[in-house]
């Protein structure tokens, strides 16, 4: 109906004009340069003052919200769909009628047919205002927020018309045309056609301001008007920086490798990300979930549901003083994905889907931070604004960052990969961009705000790492949570093309109740996904239920892998040297103790106590995280990101000594002595008679998993395809005796009591059963 009221009162302007008249632009101060275009007839000036409109609301669905972008579709309207966004002339959904002219008697006269859309009048008073879901909210805690005037559509669309309007008429003819030049356009003599005004209002609606200013100064570059560039330059610096960061930030999040980076390995980050859980008041990240035990040997917190934040909300939380926040330091354990949510959100930053308030998003990885601790950098050091500079260029000879309102955030992820210690209590002070010190100087400046004190920082490591920093100099402390149930099937099924494949993948998880646990783990549940694509390929798969133990072998293999690329800067698939099989062993052999002690928790004591360095376990490794100190103790305790992933590990050190030492050191008297003669201590079935003896002598749950692990990695397929060829080398002998294993299990199930028996049918599944 609007468009037909618009043509109807179109029509009655151009019975009086002979020429078409453009109405006044709504971008206020804008007017065309063209002479006839600013002529008014004579009754539109009379009949444009002190008359009342009648406002007239549709009943269908509301309109979608102004959108500033790329808009290929031509409005309706007069006005184009950018001056639309920039200054609405009628309500949202709303018709106009002249309440002098004759199209409302006319209206009022017309009878409308049943298939017609039906419109209620209402008085000039004004209406309630409508509650449309999905539209943005005024206030400014919401999304997406308010642009800074000068990033804002009317100042670019001035400064672009204005630089142009310079240019002669052959130089605009062949600005037009050289402009075409950059993308196809169906439009060529909509663009050649009309004023500057007409010409800057569509290539805005149809490229986008970004877009459009930067073919802009393009264009001019190779019309080699020097000036015109400079002064556009000059004019549009905040909103050519901030595209400059829209698009690197997008190249650099749109495509995430999941797992471990491989070429062509790639998806789109859209197409598979899952909102993790976020809560601001977490305990460390752990879930306390277990298959056998009703709890684990300490008890472990989990934060409430309304301690819950949206990623894209983080920075629009309040102190305790109503003021913003400044500092948001993001943590979890390992694989819960915090690169990924640094990606989402920077990937949401530069769609304008949120925080458009914000005017920039500049990334300072600590990865990227470390390469200035170089002996080059030790004598004479850097400044704060070179480091800006060398990792975003345009920024240089700008200073719109030192602007009283600038409103800007600063990633910087990796926390622990700078691998060198901050002193926040002696360094000196830096409040100079310009002065050249140290870098870990300047960093320990920029987190107490003495540089660039209008960043908004975002920190995000391990625990283990980010405890250096003060607690004074951090507002919030983010802890991501990974999935909840729902979340595990979203992320699985929507990252297949293939739903069938998905729906199976999905119900063959859950068949073991450990693997749906240890899946709250994103990284985990990537494995999950990885493993049972491949497995499904095979025609007889999904009979039997998934096995945990390969699953958990392929977890610690990923994750020194990880290791030993993110903090060493190895190759990809680099053979392991003694070093990592040390750690490993090392940490199998504290979690052995852990396990024998009942506790699930570890001190720096206990690190040192197997030869270890602190930072190599709770950090490096990827399989512990840090707990939140107790008010009681006040002392630094660490734990495995799962407690199951320490029963693993303490039977995968178990069955090392095994293999590579024929050790057993299982054997301290749990051997029931009739059974001393039957099986060799140094045997495959001594060792595991000795672990079923301390399982069934212990409450129910304490070495159960430990049991099922390590019958497990007597599996081939476990230790001499998996471990082999990481933990060690290739050619190792076939372990003898697994029939002896076999048989011991099967008359241990039939003399076991009831609540044990369980169990020990998923032991001598883990072990006999060939697919995983």
């Amino acid at each position: 109906m609007d468009s037909e009221n618009n043509q109807s009162t179109g029509s009655d302007v151009e019975s009086e004009n002979e020429t078409y008249e453009r109405p006044p632009s709504s971008y206020g101060s804008m007017k065309s340069e063209c002479d006839d275009m600013e002529k008014r007839s004579d009754k539109e000036e009379e009949g444009g003052g002190g008359i009342s409109e009648v406002v007239c609301f549709a009943a269908p669905d509301p309109p979608a919200p102004p959108v500033v972008g790329s808009q290929m579709g031509h409005s309706r309207y007069t006005e184009t769909l950018c001056t639309e966004a920039t200054e609405q002339t009628r309500p949202p959904g709303g018709m106009v009628i002249d309440a002098g002219s004759e199209e409302l008697d006319d209206l009022e006269d017309a009878e409308l047919d049943d298939d017609d859309e039906l419109l209620t009048t209402c008085s000039p008073e004004p209406p309630e205002p409508l509650e449309m879901e999905g539209l943005p909210q005024e206030d400014e805690s919401s999304q997406p927020g308010k642009l800074d005037p000068e990033l804002d559509m009317p100042y670019i669309f001035k400064s672009i018309q204005e630089v142009i309007s310079r240019l002669n008429k052959d130089e605009m003819f062949k600005f037009k045309i050289w402009f075409k030049k950059w993308e196809p356009l169906p439009v060529l003599q909509e663009v050649l056609d009309g004023d500057v005004l007409d010409f800057v209002d569509k290539i805005i609606e149809l490229f986008g301001l970004d877009k459009a200013l930067s073919q802009t100064i393009s264009t001019l570059e190779r019309l080699e008007k020097t000036e015109e560039i400079n002064e556009l330059n000059t004019k549009c610096a905040k909103a050519i920086f901030r595209f400059y960061l829209k698009e690197y930030l997008f190249r650099k999040s749109q495509i995430t490798h999941e797992g471990v980076p491989q070429p062509g390995k790639q998806q789109f980050l859209n197409a598979v990300y899952v909102a993790p859980q976020i809560s601001i008041r977490g305990f460390g990240g752990v879930d306390p979930s277990h298959e056998i035990l009703a709890q684990t040997p300490k008890p472990i917190q989990v934060p409430s549901e309304d301690s819950f934040v949206a990623l894209n909300d983080l920075f629009r939380l309040k102190k305790e003083d109503g003021s913003p926040v400044k500092t948001v330091v993001t943590t979890g354990i390992p694989g819960v994905g915090m690169s990924v949510s640094v990606a989402k959100f920077c990937l949401d930053w530069s769609e304008e889907k949120a925080n458009r308030d914000i005017q920039y998003v500049l990334k300072l990885s600590f990865r990227d931070l470390r390469y200035f601790r170089h002996k080059e950098y030790e004598k004479e050091g850097i400044s704060m604004q070179e480091i800006l500079e060398y990792c975003h260029a345009p920024i240089k000879g700008l200073k719109i960052l030192q602007e009283e309102n600038a409103k800007y955030i600063i990633i910087m992820d990796c926390y622990d990969c700078y691998e060198a210690p901050l002193d926040f209590q002696n360094a000196p002070v830096v409040t100079d961009n310009d002065a050249k010190a140290h870098i870990s100087t300047l960093i320990v400046n920029l987190i107490r705000g003495n540089l660039l004190p209008n960043a908004r920082l975002w920190i995000l490591g391990r625990r283990a790492a980010i405890t250096e920093i003060p607690s004074k100099f951090v507002d919030v402390v983010a802890e991501l949570q990974g999935f909840s149930d729902e979340m595990k099937d979203q992320y699985l099924t929507q990252r297949f093309t293939d739903p069938q494949l998905a729906a199976k993948i999905v119900r063959h998880y859950k068949r073991v109740p450990i693997i749906q646990i240890l899946a709250r783990q994103p990284f985990f549940t990537w494995i999950v996904a990885k493993i049972f694509k491949s497995c499904f390929k095979q025609g007889n798969y999904g009979s039997n239920k998934p096995r945990v133990t390969p699953l958990l072998i392929h977890f610690i293999i990923i994750q020194t892998n990880r290791m030993l690329k993110f903090y060493f800067r190895k190759k990809d698939n680099e053979k392991w040297t003694d070093d990592e099989v040390n750690l490993l062993r090392m940490l199998g052999k504290m979690s052995f103790k852990m396990l024998e002690k009942n506790t699930n928790v570890f001190t720096e004591e206990d690190v040192k106590d197997v030869s270890l360095e602190l930072n190599e376990v709770v950090v490096f490794s990827g399989l512990c995280t840090e707990l939140i100190p107790t008010a009681i103790s006040g002392k630094r305790t660490f734990c495995f990101s799962h407690y199951t992933i320490q029963e693993f590990m303490a039977a995968l050190y178990v069955f090392l000594a095994f293999y590579l030492d024929s050790k057993n050191v299982l054997e301290s008297g749990f051997l029931p002595r009739v059974l001393l003669y039957k099986y060799n201590g140094k045997s495959a079935a001594g060792l595991v008679q000795c672990a079923v003896s301390r399982t069934l002598g212990s409450k129910l749950g304490h070495y159960d998993m430990f049991l099922r692990y390590l019958c497990g990695m007597f599996s081939p397929h476990c230790y001499n395809n998996l471990l082999q060829g990481f933990l060690y080398s290739h050619g190792m002998p076939k372990v003898e005796g697994l029939k002896e294993v076999e048989q011991l299990l099967e008359q241990t199930i039939q003399t076991a009591p009831e609540e044990r028996k369980r169990n020990l049918y998923e032991c001598l599944r883990e072990m006999t059963q060939e697919d995983e």
